[in-house]
């Protein structure tokens, strides 16, 4: 996965900027991994026990999804320079399952970008996260919070 924003900071959080991921393929062994340590029911545990679910096969559990989404976000590097932590999400919404073999990428909308009180404090910014799939289809949507820093100087 390569970095795709190096340098960012607050000034650069402007509201309608739409940040893009590269991709992710999700594996099997992934799927199930996660399944068995995180969310242990049969559609996410077993391929062959799955195929008799409401889903018709295994599925990746949605927070799974929704970790895969904030590690594309941030493996993009848009939080290296000025990331100072995040006080949680605001709404997160699976939208349709994720399979193996299905490739997923995230668009992150800056909807608000608040300053900082006092110089040098923290600076909030809200992104609106959409994970699609390799169809272009959503299959989660997400409101995330976070901290940033300022620019030097």
């Amino acid at each position: 996965m390569s970095k795709r924003y190096t340098n960012l900071y607050f000034e650069n959080f402007t509201v309608g900027r739409v940040l893009e991921t590269d991709s992710w393929r999700v594996t099997e062994d992934e799927v199930v991994a996660f399944g068995k340590a995180y969310a242990r029911l049969p559609y996410h545990t077993d391929p062959d026990a799955a195929k008799d679910s409401m889903f018709g096969g295994l599925v990746a559990a949605g927070f799974q999804t929704a970790a895969i989404s904030f590690g594309l976000y941030t493996a993009s590097g848009a939080f290296d320079a000025c990331g100072m932590g995040s006080p949680g999400c605001d709404r997160i919404r699976w939208r349709r399952p994720v399979r193996p073999g299905d490739e997923l990428r995230v668009e992150a909308e800056v909807v608000e970008a608040s300053p900082a009180r006092e110089p040098g404090g923290r600076n909030q910014i809200r992104l609106n996260i959409r994970t699609l799939n390799q169809d272009g289809e959503a299959v989660l949507d997400m409101t995330t919070i976070h901290y940033v820093k300022s620019r030097p100087g």
